[in-house]
């Protein structure tokens, strides 16, 4: 994949997710959302939800007509609204109401599940407009980072009761997974997908690590068919998309995966990078000690 089209790409999903997931917001889609927010930052007292609805989702719409807008003159503008827009939320996971005290609190994750996306914004920014700042290896990890992140917690919240049980409707809804509950129960199905996504994590990480290119495409796409997949739920599962709203609480959780899809994108092409360069400079050692 050429860069410029690398670019145009991440940009163009980042952007359309972003919007999509802002005009829910201002519509009504998901106000326990926006709620739980204001209750952590004290304004709930100070600004209606719905108010606060408008003004977010107004923000984020702005960003992402920034993004697309590629003009030079807006790039600091977009980095840091992107930037704001992870922060403002990734800071409320020190609420006790992102974690589910029944089972102990942190590390069980509960509403903090869609929260934890928000990592995927930070490296994308990063990498859209300050990527001569880095090196490829930084980046290369800035993008694992997230794609671990949200793939081993969530993952290994398959293996809890109350997650497999969560995941049903997406799953049994699904054409293309339903067939799990045929052959297994409600928990060992969610047991599976669980192995499925530490497994080809460990392997991606492994495949970065040792700059090893068929592993990478074999664990990359095995995650980026987790990430894939969960866009179809937007159509298979009752309720995730509305007329009114465009998204439910549920659609909305389910769109921020494009993110991981961007950070996949973007290591796919560093992979690339970084071996090619590493083959040339084997040819070109091999070459000189034939002289």
């Amino acid at each position: 994949m050429q860069h410029k089209t690398l670019i145009n790409l991440v940009t163009g999903l980042t952007a359309f997710s972003l919007f999509v997931f802002a005009l829910s917001m201002m519509l009504g889609g998901n106000d326990r959302y926006v709620q739980t927010a204001l209750k952590f930052y004290y304004l709930d007292s100070a600004i209606s939800d719905v108010l606060a609805a408008q003004l977010l989702g107004g923000f984020i719409v702005i960003i992402s007509a920034l993004l697309v807008s590629r003009q030079p003159a807006f790039k600091n503008a977009s980095m840091w609204g992107l930037t704001a827009i992870a922060l403002l939320f990734l800071v409320t996971l020190f609420s006790e109401s992102r974690w589910i005290q029944s089972h102990g609190g942190f590390p069980v994750i509960g509403s903090g599940q869609g929260i934890i996306k928000y990592f995927a914004l930070l490296p994308i920014a990063v990498y859209l407009f300050a990527r001569e700042k880095f090196s490829t290896r930084a980046h290369l990890w800035f993008n694992f980072f997230p794609v671990a992140v949200v793939l081993l917690w969530i993952g290994g919240m398959k293996f809890l009761e109350l997650e497999a049980k969560g995941i049903e409707p997406l799953v049994s809804n699904s054409p293309f997974m339903s067939w799990l509950y045929d052959l297994f129960s409600v928990q060992m199905a969610s047991n599976l997908i669980g192995i499925y996504d530490i497994f080809f994590t460990a392997l991606l990480g492994a495949a970065i690590f040792l700059r090893h290119k068929p592993l990478f495409v074999i664990s990359a796409l095995a995650c980026g068919a987790v990430f894939v997949m969960t866009q179809t739920f937007l159509i298979t599962t009752p309720g995730a998309l509305s007329v009114s709203t465009l998204l439910t609480g549920t659609g909305q959780f389910v769109i921020k995966d494009i993110w991981f899809i961007c950070n996949l994108l973007i290591l796919h092409h560093l992979i690339n990078q970084t071996t090619d360069s590493i083959s040339a400079e084997i040819k070109s050692e091999q070459q000189s000690s034939m002289a």
